[in-house]
């Protein structure tokens, strides 16, 4: 019996190791994790912050009820003010070049962030309370759905934000469509440079192709206009800083070379109007604010001297 132990405790832990758990796999390889990139573009600081323009917020698509981990979530699907505070984090170059949840694409060296329940698109305001810095953001993605945070910022949101070490408490708030209107939807003053000013910026490309201007719409090129001349006006937007309103007019230009030259900017109490005159008629007006509203979704507001 004795003799019988030594070969009896062999069998036993032979028996042992075949039974031991297996070593779990490695994790995702470094590529799968999120993160910076090596070598980010330089001068990401002076990307300027989005101009907030009045986009239509349809019903359905994005903005339809859906389930994430057993969990649903309703998202806001009219215009209305959204206010919360909570942690906000970040994502980068797993997401980038990946389509968000309303069907653009993802670059993280945009000036867009992702939030549960906002309408898409939105714009809205983040504050970091540590440091007094704020950003606007086009909300064009849903998340986080980590519990406790709030927004995911994109690389360079967080980066303006001092945000990119970690999770931070922020603040963050929708703005309405009634606050473009009445020119309070501003950019704060350091993120208004234009974009031809900001060396190293990243533009932002336009997410739909513009029509050819219909024949009665062109208007006739002459001298930007820098006098409050009377007749009528489509104003599209105002600023208490001119950077802001210039990089608005710069991209207007782009956006409508045939209306160019009557893309104007006026100083009026206080704030840096860009308007659209003087236009003949109320009928040409309003076949102007209509193409404005279909081609590139913004919305005009008539004024009259």
């Amino acid at each position: 019996m004795r003799a019988a132990l030594p070969v009896l405790l062999t069998v036993l832990l032979l028996l042992g190791a075949c039974s031991s758990p297996k070593r779990l796999p490695p994790g995702p390889p470094a590529f799968e994790r999120d993160g910076p990139e090596a070598v980010p573009p330089p001068d990401l600081l002076l990307t300027p912050d989005p101009v907030p323009r009045i986009e239509p917020i349809r019903l359905g698509g994005p903005n339809k009820p859906y389930e994430i981990d057993g969990q649903r979530f309703e998202p806001i699907a009219h215009d209305e003010p959204f206010k919360e505070r909570g942690l906000a984090s970040w994502y980068g170059r797993k997401f980038h070049g990946r389509p968000t949840a309303n069907g653009e694409t993802y670059n993280m060296y945009a000036m867009s962030a992702a939030h549960k329940l906002m309408p898409l698109p939105s714009y809205a305001r983040v504050r970091n309370p540590a440091n007094g810095r704020e950003v606007i953001v086009r909300v064009n993605d849903r998340g986080p759905f980590a519990r406790g945070r709030v927004i995911d910022l994109s690389y360079t949101a967080a980066l303006k934000l001092d945000l990119l070490r970690g999770v931070a408490p922020v603040e963050v708030e929708r703005i309405t469509f009634d606050e473009i209107r009445a020119g309070l939807a501003l950019p704060p003053a350091e993120a208004l440079t234009p974009p031809a000013a900001a060396q190293g910026a990243v533009p932002v490309p336009s997410t739909q192709d513009l029509r050819a201007p219909a024949p009665q719409e062109v208007l006739p090129a002459e001298p930007e206009v820098r006098a409050a001349t009377r007749g009528l006006w489509l104003q599209l937007g105002a600023f208490r800083a001119r950077a802001g309103a210039e990089a608005l007019i710069a991209e207007l230009g782009q956006r409508f070379p045939d209306m160019a030259p009557k893309f104007t900017l006026f100083r009026d109490r206080g704030l840096h109007r860009v308007q659209l005159g003087p236009l003949a008629d109320r009928e040409l007006a309003q076949r102007i604010a209509q193409r404005l509203r279909e081609e590139g979704a913004l919305e005009s507001v008539l004024v009259s001297r």
